[in-house]
């Protein structure tokens, strides 16, 4: 059955459309699981009814013609209960229903399943037969697991249709929305550019070389030409990126100098293999090695790799990448879009982006939040070749992309895209003026910072300092561990820029979904594996370089805050207390005169907060790393669309737990602030202010608008709220309560600008 499932889906996938996918399922189907009748019905979400749409053993024309409500029949049955159905003898069954005009027989027995793609009902997979038997379990289990296979090929099936305007009668249609992860905050509204593969290595044919000479000339003049081109594309990035952030184009680089790589196409060459040829075999050898690591940051290697191939073969066959029309308005949409995609589109027409694949910490994702363009990842129900020339609307805030959207979804995101740039234009009026509450509370509002762009960013926003640096970022742009002398180059700089105000380090944090090429981390599990302070304890060698060079860094300016990654207990902290107060030993007897910088702990894993006194009364300060700190207590991870549903920082146990920090750390004395997403949330802010955090840190993009909002409350309304919320269990009812107070106060269109559209 195993290999009957699996040429099902094969072939089934290879459709050329709805119709063709459906005829396949029920004519296969009925001859694998040897019944008379196999039909499928799909609900229509206009007419609320599940319409035959194709089958294989009654009447043909009554495809399209036939249609039940969810409460009749035995289809409507099995959709409204989404569960199987197995009878014996279906007509004895009250909710039985003859239709004549599929010229069907009685047929006694029935089996039906629903087909059903995250949690929505699609249809439902029925097979008949005229003798009066139960069919057995195997039979049921195989129905069963034909339609789990196949509700994600319907559904991509139903949204290619979708994309090209028509419904499943050919019918035109308004709008298709589909689901991603949110990569960077904002929304756009422009023309889809897809940019393809430029060349398909995986079907590139074996052919003999007839002149090996002339070959492995053609080899070396694309090798030339691809790195001329990432040449190119480094230097019109220099005005956006910092060099080791353009150190991406430099691994490229490096990549087609590797003596591996370049020596196996060769030797394939001189072996009588076409340059073609020699370079697929070569790139999917690689790529195939770097997948079966199963890390995630090594997973980004193999899509880097796979590009340079493209780009190699496409000169080969004599031809460019696809000449691509950019629009005033480009969202680019890619199955796999890579930073070197970014640098092709001319300076001030780039709006969006979206990419199938990906996570919200890929490159591209970190790119794309440093230079400020809405971004949508993982949108794996996207049928991306299809969609070229065609109207979108991104939604970074939420991880929606909306297609073909119609006149009342276009006018409600214009809203949105005209609010941001109302906002950006009101900057300037309030960057120098303090977060101050209406009732006279004062909130410092620091930044989130790892890249060079975002000093600039957070600069004119009127940053007050950095909450959190991430320190891995120079790390991960490296191809080894940098030395003391080149971290400590690099902190300066960043303590720098913002002196006097405060910057907060953290050490090194990789692991989970942050790996380096350099020191590759392999586990089943890295959410819940060796990652951030217990990789550096483990390597103290690690952790003490970079402690002495962030001290280094901060001579003469003494602004310098270190914080502690992934802290789940005492010892852990006093381990790394340890280890930094050797640091600084050591760089004072080098005659380096610095004081003890503050030393906080950042309060991320569920274990930590119940712990909160103990930890607080052994630092200077506490802060809480939003993200993941919902993500471990909600057991969702944040980069799987599948559950993304699911991962939301208004869950009443997440409150409940920022709340304890809170009360935790101030009765120990010391200050709690707030890093992460939730913190650049208007809406969340209002209620960690209430909770009574000292300062929120947010990507810089997001600053402007928790400013605002902050400054048309006052503290005791804010508080007011929170105790409102805090008696609610359900994280969407309370966030509707707060969308709702806010729109009376008159501060709705700023809470978050895509809110509105989504209620």
């Amino acid at each position: 059955m195993l290999n009957t499932l699996r040429k099902i889906v094969q072939e089934v996938n290879a459709a050329k459309d709805l119709k063709a996918a459906l005829g396949i399922i029920v004519q296969r189907v009925k001859e694998a699981m040897g019944s008379q009748v196999c039909s499928v019905y799909l609900l229509d979400p206009e007419t609320n009814r599940y319409v035959l749409m194709a089958t294989e053993g009654l009447n043909k024309r009554a495809i399209g013609k036939v249609s039940m409500s969810p409460n009749e029949g035995l289809v409507g049955l099995v959709g409204s209960r989404e569960e199987p159905l197995n009878l014996e003898h279906a007509s004895e069954h009250p909710r039985y229903r003859y239709f004549a005009e599929t010229g069907e027989e009685r047929y006694a027995s029935f089996l039906g399943a629903p087909i059903i793609h995250h949690r929505r009902v699609m249809g439902v997979l029925v097979v008949q037969q005229k003798e009066r038997r139960q069919f057995d379990e195997g039979e049921e289990a195989f129905l069963v697991t034909m339609s789990a296979q196949l509700a994600g090929v319907i559904a991509h099936a139903e949204a290619t249709g979708s994309i090209r305007g028509l419904g499943r009668q050919g019918k035109g249609i308004q709008e298709a929305r589909f689901v991603g992860i949110a990569g960077a905050p904002g929304a756009a509204i422009g023309t889809a550019v897809v940019v393809l593969p430029p060349a398909d290595l995986d079907v590139v044919p074996d052919r003999p070389a007839e002149d090996v000479e002339a070959e492995l000339k053609r080899y070396q003049t694309a090798l030339a030409a691809v790195r001329e081109e990432l040449q190119t594309l480094s230097a019109k990035l220099a005005n956006q990126l910092r060099p080791d952030e353009r150190a991406l184009f430099d691994v490229y680089l490096m990549m087609l100098d590797d003596a591996a790589l370049s020596k196996d196409v060769v030797q394939l060459i001189k072996g009588g293999q076409w340059a073609q040829g020699a370079l697929s075999q070569v790139i999917r050898a690689h790529v195939d090695r770097f997948e079966q690591m199963g890390d995630p940051y090594l997973s980004e290697r193999a899509s880097d790799v796979r590009d340079l191939g493209r780009r190699l073969l496409a000169h080969l066959q004599q031809e460019r990448q696809q000449t691509l029309v950019y629009h005033d308005n480009t969202i680019l949409v890619s199955e796999e879009l890579t930073p070197a995609m970014l640098g092709e589109v001319p300076e001030g027409k780039l709006v969006g982006l979206v990419s199938v694949q990906g996570s919200g910490n890929s490159h591209v994702a970190i790119l794309a939040r440093a230079m400020g363009i809405p971004t949508v990842v993982g949108a794996v129900d996207l049928p991306y070749a299809k969609v070229d020339g065609i109207e979108m609307i991104v939604d970074g805030y939420h991880g929606e992309v909306f297609t073909n959207p119609g006149a009342v979804l276009r006018k409600q995101y214009g809203e949105v895209v005209e609010e941001e740039r109302q906002l950006t234009q009101g900057l300037e009026s309030l960057r120098s003026l303090p977060c101050v509450t209406l009732d006279g509370q004062r909130m410092p509002l620091w930044v989130n910072t790892g890249l060079f762009a975002d000093v600039a960013r957070a600069q004119q926003r009127g940053a007050e300092g950095v909450g959190l640096y991430r320190t891995e970022v120079p790390f991960m742009s490296n191809e080894r561990f940098p030395s003391e002398k080149e971290q400590a180059a690099i902190y300066r700089e960043q303590l720098a820029a913002f002196h006097p105000q405060p910057v907060t380090m953290r050490t090194l944090d990789i692991g989970g979904d942050k790996s380096l090429s350099y020191f590759p981390i392999k586990e089943q599990n890295p959410f819940l594996g060796w990652r951030g302070i217990r990789v550096t304890l483990d390597h103290p060698e690690i952790f003490l370089v970079q402690v002495r060079a962030m001290l280094k860094a901060s001579e003469g300016l003494e602004n310098l805050r270190i914080l502690l990654p992934m802290i789940s207990g005492v010892l852990e902290l006093e381990e790394s207390l340890h280890l930094i107060h050797r640091a600084w030993s050591e760089v004072r007897d080098e005659g380096v005169n610095v004081p003890m910088p503050p030393l906080g702990v950042m309060i991320e894993i569920p274990a930590a907060v119940y712990q909160i006194r103990e930890l607080a009364s052994q630092v200077d300060f506490i802060s809480v790393g939003s993200n993941d700190l919902t993500q471990y207590l909600l057991a969702v991870d944040r980069n799987n669309p599948r559950v993304a549903d699911l991962y939301d920082f208004l869950h009443p146990a997440v409150l409940q737990a920022l709340r304890q920090v809170v009360d935790g750390t101030h009765a120990e004395g010391k200050s709690v602030s707030i890093c992460g997403e939730m913190a650049g949330n208007p809406l969340a802010a209002v209620l960690l202010l209430a909770m009574g955090f000292d300062s929120l840190s947010m990507n810089a993009t997001n600053l402007p608008k928790v400013k605002w909002l902050l400054r048309q409350i006052t503290a005791s309304k804010a508080r007011e709220l929170l105790d409102e919320v805090m008696r609610i269990d359900n994280p969407h009812v309370i966030n509707s309560t707060l969308n709702l107070a806010l729109r009376n106060l008159g501060l709705g269109r700023v809470i978050n600008p895509a809110a509105a559209v989504q209620a």
